[in-house]
């Protein structure tokens, strides 16, 4: 087996990573605008956007892909990092792909001095809180949201 590669998402990654995009949207039954899925591409190659993409790949496939952006906390001193987006394509799950995206992101925040990484998913979502689980417990927070 191919060694996995991460990196940042590029121009060329563009119709890979909207099929993706597509499999995480229908895995959460979301269905956005394709103006919004144009906007967060954007966003992911914009320099002077925060919001950026990790992806992992394996003989020129890309198996998933991490979210995430930075951002000044009001609990310590830098940054926080917040992981927006975790997904893993459903032929390459079971394989470390979604651990090897957040160990990397791991060593991203660490590299750039930020503080924390935090993240969230839904409660039912039993296979990935079993990956989470590994990392740290859940801390008992509930996420609301208002939509404006």
């Amino acid at each position: 087996m191919t060694r996995l590669t991460l990196r940042d998402a590029a121009p060329e990654d563009e119709a890979t990573w909207r099929g993706l995009w597509d499999a995480y949207l229908a895995f959460y039954a979301v269905d956005l605008a394709a103006s919004v899925t144009d906007l967060t591409w954007a966003r992911l190659l914009d320099p002077a956007s925060p919001l950026k993409a990790r992806l992992a790949c394996r003989d020129d496939r890309v198996e998933g892909f991490a979210i995430h952006q930075h951002h000044p906390s009001s609990w310590v001193a830098g940054d926080d990092c917040y992981l927006e987006d975790l997904f893993v394509a459903d032929t390459a799950r079971g394989g470390g792909v979604g651990r090897a995206l957040i160990d990397d992101l791991i060593a991203l925040a660490r590299a750039r001095g930020w503080n924390r990484l935090y993240w969230h998913t839904d409660e039912d979502n039993a296979r990935a809180r079993a990956l989470y689980d590994s990392y740290t417990p859940s801390d008992g927070h509930i996420r609301y949201r208002l939509h404006l």
